[in-house]
């Protein structure tokens, strides 16, 4: 058994499947990286294109490990779950938008705003998936996440009451289906 570059340990024996896992993460985030570069510049002359593979080439060879850390079956399925659930929290966002705009040009809007920081604690114990619900709640209009532990306790700033009592409700639900874990 030896102990990789990233702390963990593998066998001997699946140094081929590893390296493959490893090839696949950096021809991905190679695609990735070079049709961003294209989108982005828009243009296709012969000396930028190739600057935008060796640019890509580059990133892709030292941060592959970042985007796509192990490329095993359960990976994939999590990220079509994570695709399912974008259209979900933007469809949040959108609403609380809304709220917002409601309690910003409501006459007794000094009276509707009541700042709330409450404490939850959740069962997530992946820290990406700790990590997405945090940013969910923050990206939300109307609350902003103070403070997230490895322990999945959540200290959270909401704007209104509203806010406040629909924490963490359905988003954890969501969140913990994404990534397989049970609340």
């Amino acid at each position: 058994m030896t102990i990789s570059n990233n702390g963990v340990a593998k066998e001997e024996g699946n140094t081929k499947v590893t390296s493959l896992k490893s090839f696949f993460s950096f021809l991905i985030t190679f695609i990735l990286m070079f049709l961003s570069w294209i989108v982005l510049s828009g243009k296709f002359d012969p000396l930028l294109l190739w600057l935008g593979g060796i640019s890509s080439f580059l990133v892709a060879y030292y941060f592959y490990d970042l985007l796509f850390p192990a490329m095993e079956p359960g990976y994939i399925k999590v990220f079509f779950r994570f695709i399912r659930y974008t259209p979900w929290l933007i469809w949040e966002i959108i609403k609380a938008n809304f709220h917002l705009l409601y309690l910003a040009f409501h006459p007794r809007m000094k009276d509707l705003i009541d700042p709330h920081i409450i404490t939850f604690k959740t069962n997530l114990k992946s820290d990406i998936a700790i990590a997405t619900l945090a940013n969910s709640i923050t990206l939300t209009p109307g609350t902003i996440t103070v403070t997230a532990d490895q322990d999945g306790v959540f200290r959270v700033h909401a704007i209104d009451r509203e806010s406040a009592e629909a924490l963490p409700g359905t988003m954890l639900k969501k969140v913990a289906q994404v990534f397989g874990e049970e609340i």
